[in-house]
């Protein structure tokens, strides 16, 4: 079975975890992980990019000159794209770049990267975190007794533990998630991942 490092909240070497095959230990398959990062990343785009066209522009409700008898080209508006002020053609306009992929693919991207880090020994266990208040130096201290200092994902149980978020949250390199809002593009952008031992048995109790 696959097996990750356990960690004590002070820092201190406590054995491994066995992890399920079916969801840490599969074969990484990188085509899922890249459509399924092309998703997420498309869908957090803003597509507020817009330009104005002829009938969002001002002006021009007046024909400039008569149809006939002036030699020129017949034009109905001044606010045409050829004229100076007039709307852009073919311009962006408000749209949502957002697209789903199916969710047995999704899923398999989801293993795909669970299954990634504990073979890159990127992921860590957490006996638990237990804080009374929020204290973001204690986090600190604990990030740099296991020497983590460039982008770690802190992914925890999904209710209960809002002191450890509130915790974490201030330090500039860390990112903080739960087991069931951790993304294929989080955990891919993440260096190190350090979960809580209940947020891994609820990650296997979803994709197992």
């Amino acid at each position: 079975m696959a097996k990750v490092s356990l960690f004590k909240q002070d820092g201190v070497a406590a054995g491994d975890v066995e992890l399920n095959d079916s969801v840490f230990g599969i074969e990484v398959n990188e085509k899922v992980l890249f459509d399924v990062i092309i998703s997420q990343r498309a869908s957090l785009r803003q597509g507020t990019a817009a330009h104005k066209n002829r009938s969002a522009v001002s002006g021009g409700g007046r024909k400039p000159f008569r149809q006939k008898g002036t030699g020129r080209a017949r034009q109905g508006s001044t606010r045409a794209p050829q004229f100076r002020g007039g709307g852009t053609v073919f311009g962006p306009t408000p749209r949502s770049y957002a697209y789903k992929l199916p969710q047995k693919v999704r899923q398999l991207a989801l293993k795909s990267a669970w299954s990634d880090k504990v073979a890159n020994s990127a992921l860590v266990a957490i006996d638990e975190f237990s804080f009374d208040a929020p204290k973001t130096s204690q986090f600190a201290k604990l990030m740099s007794t296991l020497k983590f200092d460039r982008n770690v994902l802190i992914v925890l149980e999904d209710e209960g533990n809002d002191f450890a978020e509130l915790s974490a949250r201030n330090l500039p390199f860390v990112q903080v998630t739960t087991a069931n809002t951790a993304s294929v593009l989080d955990l891919s952008s993440a260096y190190t991942v350090v979960a809580t031992k209940k947020a891994l048995s609820q990650v296997e109790e979803v994709l197992a």
